[in-house]
């Protein structure tokens, strides 16, 4: 079996960690990575701590609107696969990358599989939202996180298999999660905070309320700065004042400070989940989420950009409980499983 997977931006490098050396002891894999995140703080550092192998192609495609992005992708994404002959083609998550992987196998012929399947925040202001719908919709196998992500795929009917994995962030936070160190310097207690989707930090209203967010809570923020929202506070002159902001984190350090946080203020999916394998109460700085599951079991609270109810949220006491919703740490096997009966 030979198995040509997409890569491009730091959850699916997570991801990809829990799947490739299973899949290498079985099969043939290629390992493209688009360079959506082309930032070395935001690439090279996960390849180096997660121990995933060098891809063998590495293209530079980070930039531009989400159109000419995805455009640029199909464009040496298709030579790619022509010249590889993959009997599969593997993508993880939402992202770009991951649609423009899975449109152009899909109009090549080639059968798709994608992993984190039938996710939903049925917003479709989000380009992450069309991009999973997309996927799915083009995939032959579609292997999921969770109960609820097959209940919703049913509904759908899509026309491929749809298997229930368990999710592989769980793999790779199990594993390296008594390996992570918080980078020095931090308080003693303190909200661990990120930012970066499109529908806050690209309105500069929206980004004068997230800032107002920021640096409005009753403890220090410590935030590692995407690069796309450094640029976007600089062009609309904002500071970030009081907030400890530090570069970029690879995995490792991101996690250390995840684990000794309070709370966790986010506008991304990944980290929303992180945080609930962590243990770590959760305010969601969006409207809808597509991990709801986490805000039924009460760790993760909607907000927005409402700084009050931010402060609520973060006032809550801890549930009691936090029940396995993500599987048992063997999703990376149960992919590679998936993967090679639907070759046989």
């Amino acid at each position: 079996m030979r198995v040509l997977t997409v890569v491009g931006n730091r959850p699916q490098f997570v991801k990809a960690a829990a799947v490739s050396d299973r899949l290498r002891s079985r099969a043939t894999e290629v390992l493209v990575h688009t360079g959506q995140h082309h930032d070395d703080a935001l690439s090279r550092v996960f390849f180096d701590e997660l121990g995933l192998p060098r891809p063998e192609y590495r293209f530079d495609l980070g930039g531009g609107s989400n159109t000419e992005q995805t455009a640029r992708m199909l464009s040496e994404l298709a030579p790619v696969i022509a010249s590889e002959a993959p009997d599969v083609v593997l993508v993880y998550g939402d992202t770009n990358s991951t649609l423009a992987g899975a449109l152009a196998a899909a109009q090549a012929g080639v059968p798709v599989a994608h992993v984190e399947a039938g996710m939903r925040s049925y917003d479709r202001r989000m380009p992450e939202e069309l991009n999973r719908v997309l996927t799915d919709h083009a995939s032959s196998l579609l292997l999921c996180s969770s109960q609820a992500a097959v209940d919703v795929l049913r509904g759908e009917r899509v026309v491929g298999e749809v298997v229930l994995v368990g999710d592989v962030m769980v793999d790779v936070f199990e594993l390296l999660a008594p390996r992570a160190v918080a980078p020095a310097g931090v308080p003693d207690a303190y909200l661990l905070a990120t930012a970066h989707r499109a529908g806050n930090v690209d309105d500069p209203e929206r980004l004068a309320r997230l800032v107002t967010v920021l640096t409005g809570m009753p403890l220090p923020v410590v935030l590692p700065l995407h690069p796309r929202t450094r640029a976007r506070l600089d062009a609309a002159g904002l500071s970030l004042d009081g907030v400890i902001v530090t570069p970029p984190l690879g995995y490792l350090e991101f996690a250390g400070l995840l684990l000794g946080a309070r709370a966790v203020l986010t506008d991304s999916g990944g980290v929303q989940k992180e945080a609930y394998l962590a243990g770590v109460p959760c305010v969601t700085l969006r409207d809808t989420t597509e991990w709801r599951e986490t805000v039924d079991a009460g760790w993760n609270v909607l907000v927005d950009l409402d700084a009050d109810a931010a402060r609520a949220a973060l006032a809550r006491p801890a549930p009691g409980s936090r029940p396995p919703l993500y599987g048992d740490g063997r999703a990376g096997e149960r992919v590679v499983e998936a993967l090679v009966r639907m070759a046989a």
